[in-house]
């Protein structure tokens, strides 16, 4: 059986678990995939995510931004402020795990196209 992990005061069953807390649900992945080659602002990436609402993707820069997966730059103090989201270092070492997920991802697909 394997040993429990805690962090920030939770506890994990595995390091699995608590690493997909940091990137599990929906969105978070998505999100650092568009951020993986570079900086976005908040429009580039509801343009690379037509689905996902201003909202939740609100939500889900901050939660990443709290786990320090990204950084969030403000430039300018009037409206209309810029804004930037970038990876942070310890956001680029999911980069690999990202290529691994697409490439994967691609694996599927093709899969799915010799059963039809």
């Amino acid at each position: 059986m394997g040993k429990n992990v805690e962090l920030n005061g939770r506890t994990y069953p595995c390091t699995a678990s608590l690493a997909m807390d940091f990137v599990g649900g929906k969105w978070k992945v998505v999100i650092l995939y568009y951020l993986k080659d570079g900086e976005k602002r908040f429009s580039e990436l509801r343009k690379e995510m037509l689905s996902v609402t201003e909202m939740t993707l609100s939500l889900q820069l901050k939660q990443l931004e709290k786990d320090g997966l990204i950084s969030r730059k403000v430039y300018g103090k009037k409206p209309p402020v810029k804004v930037i989201y970038q990876l942070t270092d310890f956001g680029k070492t999911f980069v690999p795990v990202l290529e691994a997920i697409n490439n994967w991802g691609h694996l599927i697909m093709d899969k799915q196209e010799t059963l039809l």
